[in-house]
């Protein structure tokens, strides 16, 4: 394994954002957050996701692009190992599901486009968890765009991630890709199941950076 490049990724409300801060700090690794709040369409989103979902994943797309391009070239340059609460893949998993047919073929142009030259992740961990945990998570950390989610688009969503991240193991079996149940561990609340996966993703990069130089 080059550089750790670790990407935790999962559902809306999964806990993403809590656990890279977690491997961050653990690791001394450069974090990267992704940019939620500042989007101005979420809250049009989430009240007209057919009319508002164009520009929404636009403005995602263009933001995780400049993201990974400073991460490209400031930071990965150094040697400097990086845990991101996101893959940007998951612009194709969201894109997928809100626009029509026509949008979406646009849409994967200009994400081929942008992405064909970015750093990607040698290491995804996957979490995931039922919808009543999903839902109440998002619930608790009290986001005004995020009132009005819809139960069903939010278990479509799992459903869309659990089939990608499916596909992704068999068309990258390179890429290690760690899967925790966030119904059987709370790792923002019980430090024995954070530990856990920590040691997991630990053990992980260690294991990586030994064949690495076995080759």
């Amino acid at each position: 394994m080059s550089v750790p490049f670790i990407a935790v990724e999962g559902p809306i409300g999964v806990g993403k954002t809590s656990l890279s801060t977690a491997i961050a700090d653990t690791q001394q690794f450069h974090q990267l957050k992704e940019i939620v709040d500042e989007n101005p369409f979420l809250n049009k989103f989430y009240n007209n996701i057919e009319e508002w979902s164009f520009q929404t994943e636009m403005f995602f797309l263009c933001n995780r692009y400049k993201q990974l391009s400073d991460i490209k070239n400031e930071i990965l340059v150094e040697q400097k190992s990086v845990v991101a609460d996101y893959h940007i893949f998951k612009n194709l998993i969201f894109a997928k599901r809100t626009l029509i047919p026509e949008e979406y073929a646009k849409y994967e142009e200009i994400y081929k486009i942008l992405t064909q030259d970015m750093p990607v992740p040698n290491v995804i961990v996957y979490l995931h968890a039922s919808l009543d945990t999903l839902m109440k998570r998002i619930d608790m950390r009290g986001r005004d765009f995020e009132k009005n989610m819809d139960p069903a688009y939010m278990q479509q969503l799992s459903e869309d991630y659990e089939t990608f991240i499916t596909y992704f193991e068999t068309a990258h079996p390179e890429i290690p890709v760690l899967r925790f149940n966030g119904d059987e561990l709370d790792f923002v609340n019980n430090a024995k199941d954070l530990q856990f996966i920590l040691d997991t993703v630990d053990a992980t990069i260690q294991k990586g950076a030994a064949l690495n130089e076995l080759t």
